[in-house]
């Protein structure tokens, strides 16, 4: 009340995997985002965003993106996945 306009929050599941998994200290996080959040702009929380550049993947609900921009959604999972190395 009186605290202006505020946008809904909506629950967020993060998958990481790899280096990041270490990095972040764990696997899964769930996480309240703005209404209209992007999976970009959850890349740029985690300061993970400089990575999509060097091939890094985003998965929504199992299904790989290409556009980043994607709004999310209340309960979607989002996989932030490394490039895999070959041998």
């Amino acid at each position: 009340m009186g605290e202006g306009i505020r946008k809904n929050a909506i629950k967020i599941k993060i998958l990481v995997f790899g280096p990041l998994a270490e990095k972040m200290g764990t696997k899964e996080i769930e996480v309240a985002v703005d209404e209209g959040c992007t999976a970009s702009a959850l890349a740029e929380r985690f300061e993970i965003r400089e990575m999509l550049s060097s091939g890094l993947r985003i998965a929504i609900n199992g299904k790989i993106i290409d556009n980043h921009e994607v709004i999310l959604g209340d309960g979607n999972e989002v996989a932030f996945l490394p490039p895999v190395s070959g041998g």
